[in-house]
């Protein structure tokens, strides 16, 4: 029996790898301003993730109503969970900027 060579298995992930490597490469030139730029986009997840969690617990009031006290506790501790995660998010994408503005104003 004939033993196939192993880089056929990475045939199917090329593509993946083809359309991902400009993004990285082109934060890579950009720099600092490419941190910034990527950190502002992390923002903006976090934003959006506070959002939808905040959404999906006001539609489950308004369409199911009033639930009782664990139902509701249990979706309030989602809501808490999701806002704490989205918050880190955040947190992280305004310590990126940060960093990149301070890489932008000091050279060297």
């Amino acid at each position: 029996m004939r033993r196939q060579s192993e880089t056929l298995l990475l045939v199917p992930l090329l593509p993946i790898f083809l359309v991902g490597m400009f993004p990285m490469f082109l934060i890579g030139l950009l720099g600092f301003f490419g941190l910034a730029l990527f950190g502002v986009l992390v923002v903006c997840v976090g934003l959006a993730s506070s959002n939808e969690a905040h959404d999906n617990f006001n539609h489950d009031v308004i369409v199911h109503g009033y639930a009782r006290g664990s139902e509701r506790a249990t979706q309030a501790s989602n809501m808490h969970t999701a806002t704490r995660l989205a918050l880190r998010l955040e947190a992280l994408g305004a310590a990126m900027v940060i960093a990149a503005a301070i890489g932008l104003a000091y050279p060297g």
